[in-house]
């Protein structure tokens, strides 16, 4: 079910993908939205219930005058007050992935566990794919078929104007939230206290084998990593693999 709330005068969407299971927030990356998790939200179900936000620019969500880091974390602060569900795992991928760490490092209190997808403590993102992202389609499958191989990725985000087919999210906006994300957050990683599950995709062009080594060598407490043969988004090029791996995980920590 798609419901909104409200945060410094902009509004927020999310989906609640309901169920009798306890609460798990998830964090989409760029290009997406909520929808991308409905997939990994029926794996997980009955025993979590998985309420996926609409990050700010995303999807149903209003656009935002900026897209700092601090800003994405308040929004999630925001979420998690507006939900009202105690201290509860987070899941996030790519850009949501260093949402989510962030927002556990600031928020200890809130966060039981943390699940984090593909993404390092050192972000260097490269926007080129996104200011060659299509512009207006005439339809569909015409956006579709100018995506190529990408398209599959991005297909939750197709969205029917009345110029044509696009996306939910601007593009430039994409862009300067992609610089903002880039950078050292090592502090934050290392400042994490709950338990952790880092998951890396091993065909992954964004997160490098040694760097999620040295991830989980710089972190103390109870921390694991799961190598699955998959690319950058692993919940969609090994979704059965990826839902075993979070559950096994969540079912020995919560």
């Amino acid at each position: 079910m798609r419901k909104f709330f409200m945060v410094g005068g902009r509004r927020l969407s999310y989906l609640d993908f309901g169920g009798p299971g306890r609460p798990l927030l998830a964090l989409h990356g760029h290009y997406n939205e909520a929808s991308a998790f409905a997939p990994s939200a029926a794996a997980l179900a009955p025993r979590w219930r998985v309420i996926s936000l609409d990050q700010r620019g995303h999807g149903e969500s209003d656009r935002a005058p900026s897209y700092e880091r601090d800003e994405y974390v308040a929004d999630v602060a925001a979420f998690h007050r507006h939900l009202d569900v105690g201290p509860v795992p987070v899941l996030g991928h790519s850009l949501g992935g260093v949402n989510a760490y962030q927002f556990a490092a600031r928020h200890a209190d809130k966060v039981s566990a943390l699940i984090v997808e593909d993404i390092g403590a050192v972000v260097d993102c490269d926007w080129s794919f996104t200011t060659r992202l299509p512009g207006v389609a005439p339809s569909r499958e015409a956006l579709a078929a100018a995506l190529g191989t990408a398209a599959p990725y991005l297909e939750c985000s197709f969205r029917r104007t009345d110029q044509g087919w696009g996306f939910s999210f601007d593009i430039a906006d994409t862009v300067a939230s992609q610089k903002a994300l880039n950078g050292d957050h090592w502090n934050d990683w290392i400042s994490v206290t709950c338990p952790t599950l880092l998951v890396h995709g091993t065909h992954s062009d964004e997160l490098a084998a040694g760097h999620a080594q040295d991830m989980v060598a710089r972190r103390a407490g109870v921390i694991r990593r799961v190598e699955l043969p998959a690319g950058h988004v692993v919940h969609h090029d090994a979704p059965d693999a990826f839902a075993d791996a979070v559950t096994a995980f969540l079912d020995s920590q919560c």
